[in-house]
């Protein structure tokens, strides 16, 4: 990072904290109003699921894998912010099981008012994360704007009988989760001060990290569905995946790994409000035990950035699939499963 880039970039946004999405129930309203289109039969994933990317296929055995993701700066470090982002953009390729190709950026930047060695750090921390990714940057798009903006469009390739979607589990599906969540209550608290040096280090660190691994990984076992976590929380990723397959799921809180200090922020109130509105979006869909406290369900209802897989394997190879990430260096842990019962349905353990 430049010396001199001292600015808090999470200060200069309006919404702060967790990068979150426009909520799936305005999406749905939004979409319903448009015209009807038919559909092209190449295209194999559209947004009737609510996957992680599109897929249109090329050929009998290619086909494109595309998606785009932009946000606020949700850290202050201007070089982190972009690697952030752009990890984030690209593990929507990776959820669908493909590998990335070529990416652009999409930058919104006050050019007059802040320093351009900012945006210069920004845009190298994204480039190093393609890089790493083994993607090649071919160009993209700015424009001046009083709030910063940054993220990536991605097209990947994919061999069209080897595309993971979020509507594939099965029942007696085991649950992987590679990541741990609660970024979205760790990145308000940056923004209010909160967290130690060390702790924003230990953020950034989960959230600028790619899940190519875990993808590779992923690839070799007998993987029936797959989405990441991200704006609309585990259990948000979790519901669309129990609708799309017409499965239950079932997900144990304690096994589901969660930041340090998470409960103790939330419990400060540095909720954001993406994450409770997520918590309104599902919680007719979810049964909780009586016992779970509204702090842990918020929790588990978290907006995250550039969160973890969450993937459904079959329950012979789970255990092999979770040593094999974990060898690897993943924070992966088996969090559920998915059964017949409840289709459609979470319930929380």
């Amino acid at each position: 990072m430049n010396p001199n880039n001292t600015i808090k970039l999470t200060s200069l946004s309006s919404k702060g904290g967790c990068g979150c999405k426009i909520g799936p129930a305005d999406l749905k309203q939004v979409i319903e109003n448009l015209p009807f289109v038919e559909r092209n039969p190449n295209l194999l994933v559209g947004f009737e699921t609510s996957d992680d990317a599109g897929v249109f296929r090329i050929s009998d055995d290619l086909a494109l894998v595309q998606t785009v993701d932009f946000f606020t700066p949700i850290v202050d470090d201007p070089y982190s912010f972009g690697q952030i982002a752009a990890a984030n953009a690209l593990s929507d390729i990776y959820a669908m099981g493909g590998k990335p190709l070529t990416v652009l950026n999409i930058v919104a930047f006050p050019i007059s008012t802040l320093d351009k060695s900012i945006l210069t750090d920004i845009l190298r921390g994204a480039a190093d994360k393609v890089i790493e990714a083994g993607a090649t940057l071919v160009g993209g798009h700015s424009i001046d704007d009083k709030e910063p903006k940054f993220g990536l469009a991605v097209t990947g390739l994919i061999h069209p009988d080897q595309i993971k979607t979020n509507a594939g589990a099965r029942p007696g599906d085991k649950l992987i989760l590679t990541k741990p969540i609660g970024v979205g209550i760790m990145t308000t608290s940056i923004k209010k001060e909160q967290l130690s040096v060390e702790e924003v280090t230990r953020l950034t660190h989960v959230m600028a990290a790619l899940n190519k691994t875990s993808a590779e990984i992923m690839n070799k076992y007998d993987t029936h569905a797959c989405t990441d976590v991200t704006g609309f929380g585990l259990i948000g990723h979790a519901l669309e995946m129990a609708k799309g397959s017409e499965a239950g799921i079932t997900i144990v809180n304690d096994a589901v790994l969660k930041l340090p200090r998470v409960r103790e922020l939330a419990e400060n109130g540095f909720v954001p409000g993406g994450t409770k509105n997520n918590y309104a979006h599902i919680e007719n869909d979810v049964v909780f035990p009586d016992s779970m406290d509204q702090i842990d369900r918020w929790i588990l209802c978290d907006a995250v950035t550039s969160g973890g897989l969450l993937i459904a394997v079959s329950a012979e190879q789970s255990e092999q699939m979770l040593n094999e990430l974990k060898q690897a260096g993943v924070e992966a842990s088996i969090i559920g499963e998915a059964s017949a019962d409840n289709p459609g349905q979470i319930v929380v353990l």
